[in-house]
């Protein structure tokens, strides 16, 4: 049994904990920090399974009674259960970012981002936070499988997996979590938008102001997280004074790997912007194309079989009830 419990341990509580001692300033209270390790991976693989029983749960209780009252279609029930898992895990990570970050004094103070770095040591939110974060996303590949997701999703779906898991992990590692919390409540604040209207849009396809909303919020999140990026990498800790790679202490200030961050969000963002742009371009022709008249100009009326021959078969050739239910006209006699 103890042993049992040593190890269990491991997955369910967060690894690596210290107890620093009270100062002046907390006379009070001795602060608990984490920092990571190896163990932490285990501690992901029992979240992860425990976001699998809540996707579950969603999916059962929630998501398939709406879909059994609406008759979606195949396309539109897989669309809608991807946007209503993601709307829910988006929405409560924004909020529970937004507390950490004004619990933290991360809004008051912006040179937080990039001051003391390495930020090697993270409260119990912080850390618990990202363990959160990795666990979700490495539970979105069994979900591939349990959704029965068509095999032409699934290299999209891969992509988009991997993007999250690299980033969010990047930052865990580099010690660049203050940076990463930011980013990510911003960009899961756009995400939710989009997905939120989407569902909107399956009940009511008029409903667009959602998606207005979210293009214009979109370029801007894309424009505050280079901005972000280049100030806290770019210059923040560009001027520091401690510029040496240092794996003990967890200090990877150095210019080759701030070269690599600031090339990877780049990249990342340009892919995006991309990928919005082709999505408005393909919207606005599918509108296009619907606005578009779909019958011509009557063609003028003159006498002859011709003008009877196209009354009887309908404009543009079309045959029309009238024209086929009707009796033969009697031929005119010549004069």
């Amino acid at each position: 049994f103890q042993i049992t419990a040593k190890v269990s341990i491991i997955f369910v509580t967060l690894q690596y904990n210290v107890t620093l001692p009270a100062t002046e300033e907390q006379a009070t209270e001795s602060a608990f920090l984490y920092y990571y390790g190896i163990k932490d991976l285990a501690t992901v693989f029992f979240y992860m399974l425990v976001a699998i029983i809540i996707h579950a749960i969603i999916q059962e209780y929630v998501l398939d009674k709406i879909n059994r009252r609406m008759h979606f279609s195949k396309t539109k029930h897989s669309k809608f259960n991807e946007s209503g898992q993601l709307s829910a895990f988006y929405l409560f990570s924004c909020i529970w970012g937004t507390f950490i970050l004004v619990s933290e004094n991360y809004i008051s103070d912006p040179t937080i981002l990039w001051r003391a770095y390495p930020h090697n040591l993270m409260t119990f939110q912080m850390k618990f936070f990202y363990i959160s974060q990795l666990a979700y996303w490495f539970h979105a590949f069994p979900e591939l499988y349990f959704q029965k997701t068509k095999k032409e999703d699934i290299p999209r779906q891969l992509v988009y997996i991997g993007l999250y898991l690299f980033h969010i992990a990047g930052a865990y590692l580099l010690n660049l979590n203050h940076l990463g919390l930011v980013l990510l409540v911003l960009h899961y604040f756009v995400e939710f938008l989009f997905h939120i209207s989407r569902l909107f849009y399956f009940s009511d396809e008029k409903y667009q102001k959602g998606f207005s909303l979210w293009a214009v919020l979109f370029v801007l999140g894309r424009l505050l997280t280079l901005i972000l990026s280049v100030l806290t990498v770019g210059f923040g800790l560009a001027r520091a004074e401690n510029q040496k790679l240092d794996f003990s202490t967890g200090n990877f200030n150095v210019l080759a790997v701030r070269i690599a961050v600031l090339a990877s969000i780049c990249i990342t963002q340009a892919f995006m912007m991309w990928k919005f742009i082709n999505f408005q371009l393909r919207r606005w022709r599918e509108h296009s194309t619907f606005q578009a008249p779909a019958v011509k100009k009557k063609p003028p009326v003159t006498k002859g079989r011709s003008s009877r021959k196209g009354t009887e078969n309908g404009v543009n050739g079309t045959v029309t009830s009238n024209g086929a239910d009707s009796p033969r006209n009697r031929k005119e006699k010549s004069s």
